[in-house]
């Protein structure tokens, strides 16, 4: 198993519907340009990067186990503390 881990604790929203739409109207916009596109990060200018919604969640291990301390959300309060460090883990640490 890879040894390998994130440089910043950051969790990105790729799976929402609304980014992956937006992504593909983009893509096509650049594919379906009919002149010639330079080289270089021209095709930037086709279409405008505003309109992809790419979120990025930051969240440290300290705030985590604090919220998991502080929650009065019934279902996070039966996962143990390794547990909650574990699903941190898994969304923001790991590759």
């Amino acid at each position: 198993m890879s040894r390998s881990i994130k440089k910043s604790p950051a969790w990105t929203d790729h799976t929402s519907p609304g980014t992956r739409w937006s992504k593909r109207q983009a893509a096509k916009a650049v594919r379906r340009y009919s002149e010639n596109v330079q080289n270089g990060k021209w095709y930037r200018k086709i279409y405008c990067s505003w309109n992809i919604c790419d979120y990025r969640f930051f969240k440290t291990r300290q705030q985590a186990i604090k919220e998991w301390q502080t929650s009065t959300w019934l279902p996070e309060q039966l996962l143990t503390e390794a547990e909650i460090i574990n699903t941190w883990e898994k969304q923001y640490r790991r590759k």
